[in-house]
């Protein structure tokens, strides 16, 4: 009876085995997040197993110097960003045994980012005026435990103002958790 017992409980544990491994890592339905580092709240929705819309409300931070005065500025701005994103290495993280929880993966990106007009002006500096940059991006997400989030992204980007057209670098670092 006992020996009845112990197959069956090795048979289930192996079947278990078996399918975890046939389950792909796929990407969290939906998460929210809080960052901190620059104010902001984030969701961020799965379209695929590995694809996912993420959207960012956000403060930003600029800087900008005036070679006529000899100073420079920082300035504050609402921001909008969306992004089409694809993680392509969370099978690669899993079978090393790398956390893949909360989107813990490295991804691609198109961004659609609209900065807001300042606001916190300064006369000697003149007028920040809205814009809009569309970049590719690459970047890495982790969450680790406690649901403490880290992220950082790099890509080269075109921005759109009513003065100008310009290539522009795009960056962004957040600390923050995930908060579902």
């Amino acid at each position: 009876m006992i020996k009845n017992y112990l197959v069956l409980f090795v048979s289930v544990l192996f079947i278990n085995v078996a399918k975890a491994q046939d389950e792909a890592p796929a990407v969290v339905k939906n998460q929210f997040k809080i960052n901190m580092l620059f104010p902001g709240i984030v969701y961020e929705h799965a379209l695929s197993e590995k694809n996912t819309l993420y959207s960012e409300v956000a403060l930003g931070l600029g800087y900008r110097y005036n070679s006529y005065y000899g100073e420079g500025n920082f300035y504050l701005f609402p921001l909008i960003n969306e992004q089409f994103r694809h993680y392509y290495n969370l099978e690669k993280r899993a079978s090393k045994g790398k956390r893949t929880a909360f989107n813990s993966g490295n991804y691609i990106a198109v961004s659609a980012l609209y900065n807001f007009p300042s606001i916190s002006t300064n006369e000697k500096y003149g007028n920040y005026v809205g814009s809009f940059t569309i970049a590719p991006l690459w970047g890495l997400q982790r969450t680790y435990k406690g649901r403490f989030n880290l992220e950082f992204n790099i890509g080269p980007g075109v921005n759109f103002d009513k003065y100008d057209t310009e290539f522009v670098p795009v960056g962004n670092f957040t600390l923050g958790w995930v908060i579902k």
